[in-house]
């Protein structure tokens, strides 16, 4: 079962799946979203734990960018 707290991403609760499909999609993750993905790391399984680095490899790399979305 993911890890669910508040804030949300787009009317959906937020999970490290969730975080990491939309930082793939737009190639932006927010600091609310980073912020969460760090204080929740601790509670997370084997495979949200592989997420969560593949989030921050990607942040590493320059194809994630931390900063913010524009809804249209």
């Amino acid at each position: 079962m993911p890890h669910q707290t508040e804030p949300q991403i787009t009317g959906v609760t937020m999970s490290v799946g969730t975080v990491f499909l939309e930082a793939l999609l737009t190639g932006v993750i927010t600091p609310a979203e980073l912020h969460w993905v760090t204080a929740h790391q601790g509670d997370f399984n084997r495979l949200e734990e592989a997420t969560a680095l593949r989030l921050g490899r990607l942040l590493d790399a320059g194809a994630i960018q931390l900063g913010c979305r524009i809804r249209s």
